[in-house]
């Protein structure tokens, strides 16, 4: 009885489940499928299958929407910014772990307050000009950097606490310098938490709207999310091309989420539990 009660449990639950997965993609399916219809067609943005489908959609998008720089451009912030952000961690967050006297606890708690605190953008401005980054990809790539870095530092603490500090040890009397026991013991260590780092760094850099809306004035830096808020401004009316020009811009970060969710599962279980 007390199996049968169990069974009949996971059912129920894998049926709640499943129905608020279908909620959450209804507006996904609600977009690809008028991402294929007509103009006219489109406007009234229904589950309902496209009488004819348009494959034309997605080259005017394409065309006309200045997706392909813009994808680049995106793949550009996303991709040198999380290398910053994982090489800059994992360095801080070993030696932090591994030295907590002094000033590095002190830092370490100053570092992850920015996961609570908010942005000032009035006071990012002044900072962003006076150093000349303001409108440069480099600023913009530093500035998601240092966005992200807190939450990251935070992961990848918790996940280095789990390594044994008998390993440094061994090393340390087999002969290894620091440098040399972070990059040949440690780093290979780090695989799991640095792969979470990626994907969830990559999916927030991708997603932004606001920092390139505020810090990049020239059109032909903007990532895609800024080519889908410009290109609705251009054709609010043909909700049929917006509906492929934002489908456009889930599909990258969709694959990254769906090759990368078995790292982001395993990479914050690891590091949650000291071991």
């Amino acid at each position: 009885m007390g199996r049968a009660g169990k069974s009949i449990g996971h059912i129920i639950g894998n049926l709640i489940a499943l129905f608020i997965s279908l909620i959450v993609m209804i507006p996904l399916i609600v977009l690809f499928l008028n991402s294929f219809k007509t103009s006219a067609e489109a406007n009234k943005m229904t589950l309902s299958l496209p009488t004819e489908w348009v494959l034309e959609n997605y080259s005017v998008v394409i065309e006309q929407g200045k997706l392909i720089s813009s994808f680049f451009n995106g793949l550009l912030y996303a991709t040198c910014s999380v290398i910053v952000i994982v090489i800059l961690v994992s360095l801080a967050a070993f030696v932090i772990s591994r030295n907590q006297k002094g000033i590095n606890r002190f830092l370490y708690y100053f570092i992850i307050s920015g996961i609570a605190i908010p942005i000032n953008n009035v006071a990012l401005m002044k900072v962003m000009k006076l150093f000349g980054l303001v409108n440069t990809r480099v600023g913009i790539i530093l500035l998601y950097a240092a966005i992200n870095i807190p939450l990251s530092l935070f992961l990848a603490y918790g996940f280095i606490e789990t390594i044994p500090v008998e390993i440094d040890e061994a090393a340390v009397i087999d002969g290894c310098k620091p440098m040399q026991l972070f990059t040949k013991v440690i780093a290979p260590l780090l695989k799991p938490i640095v792969s979470t780092l990626f994907v969830l760094d990559f999916m927030a850099v991708w997603n932004d709207f606001t920092m390139p809306l505020y810090y990049l004035n020239n059109s032909q830096k903007w990532p895609m999310t800024l080519a889908v808020y410009n290109f609705f401004g251009a054709f609010e009316n043909s909700w049929n091309l917006v509906a492929a020009d934002i489908i456009l811009t889930l599909i990258p970060v969709l694959v990254v989420f769906v090759l990368g969710q078995k790292y982001i599962v395993g990479g914050v279980s690891a590091g949650s539990v000291k071991g």
